[in-house]
C-alpha cells in the first residue's frame, strides 16, 4: 500500500482533491456502518413493542451530514495544538471539541430544516430540550463513543508517521519500517504504561 503525500507545498491540487475525497469516503463509510447498526437495533427494540421503523437512507444521510462537518474540523485544524502531549489526552481532548463542532453544526442544520418548513428558529431550537433532552443527550454519548476510534486513528497515524498506520494494518510491521520496533521488548500491560 503506498503512503500519500499528504505535505501541502508539493501536493498537486489534484492529488490533494483525490485525497479528501477518499478520506471522505471512507469517513462517511465507517459513519454510515456506526449509524446503520444503531438504527438497525432502534427498530429492533421498537419492532419488539409493536412499532414500525425503519427510516430508508436515515444513516447515508447523517454519514455524509456528519462526515463533512468532521472534515470541516480538520480544515481548520480543530484541536490541533503545539508540541507533543499524551496521545490519549489529545484523543480525548480532540474527541470533546469535535463532539461540541457536531453538536453546534447539527443544530444549525436543525434551524435551517425547521426554516424551510415554515418552523421559527425557537421551535426549532425547542426541539432539542423537554422532552427529546435526554436523546440528545444519548445520542451525544453515542457520538463521542463514535468519534474516538477515528481520531484515535488519525493520531495514531499522525505518531507514527502519516500513512504508516494503514501500511501497518494492511502489509504489515516489515512494510511499514517498523519491524525492529516490533521485536524490541517492552511493557505488555496497559497500566506499564501509565506509570511512566
Amino acid at each position: 500500500m503506498a503512503v500519500a503525500n499528504n505535505n501541502p507545498s508539493t501536493e498537486t491540487i489534484a492529488q490533494r482533491a483525490k485525497n479528501e475525497l477518499r478520506e471522505y469516503a471512507l469517513l462517511s463509510l465507517y459513519l454510515f456502518v456506526c449509524f446503520g447498526a444503531l438504527i438497525l437495533y432502534k427498530a429492533a427494540i421498537l419492532g419488539e413493542e409493536g412499532i414500525s421503523y425503519l427510516p430508508s437512507g436515515l444513516a447515508a444521510i447523517k454519514a455524509l451530514i456528519l462526515a463533512k462537518f468532521i472534515m470541516l474540523g480538520q480544515m481548520i485544524r480543530l484541536g490541533d495544538r503545539r508540541g507533543g502531549g499524551r496521545i490519549a489526552y489529545v484523543i480525548a481532548y480532540k474527541a470533546l471539541l469535535y463532539l461540541i463542532l457536531l453538536l453546534v453544526l447539527s443544530v444549525v442544520e436543525e434551524v435551517v430544516v425547521g426554516l424551510i418548513h415554515g418552523r421559527t428558529i425557537a421551535a426549532s431550537l425547542a426541539e432539542f430540550g423537554g422532552d427529546k433532552l435526554p436523546q440528545t443527550l444519548a445520542t451525544s454519548l453515542i457520538m463521542l463513543l463514535i468519534l474516538i476510534p477515528y481520531l484515535a486513528s488519525r493520531e495514531v497515524d499522525v505518531a507514527l508517521g502519516e500513512g504508516r498506520l494503514w501500511t501497518l494494518l494492511f502489509d504489515g510491521p516489515q512494510s511499514a519500517g517498523l519491524a525492529a520496533a516490533a521485536k524490541e521488548p517492552g511493557p505488555t500491560n496497559p497500566s506499564d504504561h501509565l506509570s511512566r
